[in-house]
């Protein structure tokens, strides 16, 4: 009984380090970025080298999982769009405006969940949508102009956010399946989406022939980091209540203000932070929303 409390806490533990690192990846992103590493080589990069060093330990999960190979590829493609728009995003955008476009998710999640999983829409369904539509329209809207993200990294990180949302409810339908799998699956989804991307772009990888031993260990490194927090969304989200992982997760937007603060010299108006309070507000209903579904689906 003394081990429930434990692994309580090292979900939770587990879910804070992953919501930290993803608060502050985008600045060795941006470090590579200058060192002549593009978007799109960075990310085959570091979500191959997990790939490659880590995979083979969950052969035999990925076996046990072969009746799911669809929705695992679906899970790979949605979570592998979701990852590299964000390394893009992160790269072209103001950090804060694109994690903000991306935490839209919950609208996303209140749709996806309708029709893919048949989940009904109730009051608390509408007011999520409300709410996260509503902090958009507040965060991006510009006298005379229509309320739409501005330019490519804000579409960037607005795509990522609408396919974290499909990874989330396509993760929820392959529950029983192993986290191991689960996570093989995203890696190579990114990996597998960034070689396309470097096929119609191959001067990203000119940077092979003159790369310092510097810039390798940072990719290597960084890909080490993904892979770890790869590993502990998977365990903190199978212990964690759901309305109590999504708080934990929205401290990667503390995380990341700070940071771009600090480090960029980034900064929010009053008009970005009322709309950032009502999609984090949304979050935290969608959270509330899951956690009543789980219990209610419990008693049937």
């Amino acid at each position: 009984m003394s081990s429930i409390p434990l692994q309580r806490t090292l979900a939770i533990a587990s879910l804070v380090y992953a919501a930290t690192l993803w608060g502050l990846v985008w600045y060795p992103y941006r470090l590579l970025d200058q060192a002549g590493v593009g978007g799109i080589a960075s990310g085959f990069f570091t979500y191959a080298t997990p790939l490659l060093l880590l995979g083979w330990l969950h052969v035999r999960a990925l076996r046990a999982a072969r009746g799911h190979w669809l929705w695992l590829s679906a899970l790979g493609l949605a979570a592998g769009w979701t990852n590299l728009a964000y390394v893009l995003a992160v790269l072209e955008g103001e950090v804060v405006r694109v994690l903000l476009l991306f935490y839209l998710s919950p609208l996303w999640t209140v749709l996806f969940a309708r029709f893919l999983l048949h989940e009904k829409l109730n009051r608390a369904g509408w007011a999520v949508m409300a709410l996260a539509a509503g902090g958009a329209l507040v965060m991006l809207w510009q006298p005379g102009e229509w309320p739409l993200p501005s330019h490519r990294a804000e579409w960037l990180g607005l795509s990522a956010g609408v396919m974290f949302a499909a990874s989330n409810v396509i993760s929820r339908h392959l529950d029983g399946v192993a986290e191991g799998a689960k996570s093989v699956s995203v890696w190579a989804g990114v990996a597998v989406l960034a070689l396309i991307g470097l096929a119609l772009r191959p001067a990203e990888l000119d940077f092979m022939a003159a790369a310092a031993s510097g810039t390798w260990l940072l990719l290597i490194g960084l890909g080490l980091a993904i892979g770890s927090m790869t590993y502990a969304v998977q365990y903190g989200l199978a212990r964690v209540p759901a309305n109590q992982a999504i708080v934990i997760f929205l401290f990667e937007l503390v995380v990341a203000a700070i940071a771009a603060y600090f480090l960029s010299d980034e900064r929010m108006g009053v008009q970005e932070w009322v709309g950032a309070a009502m999609i984090v507000t949304a979050s935290l209903f969608s959270g509330r929303m899951e956690d009543d579904q789980l219990k209610e689906a419990r008693h049937v």
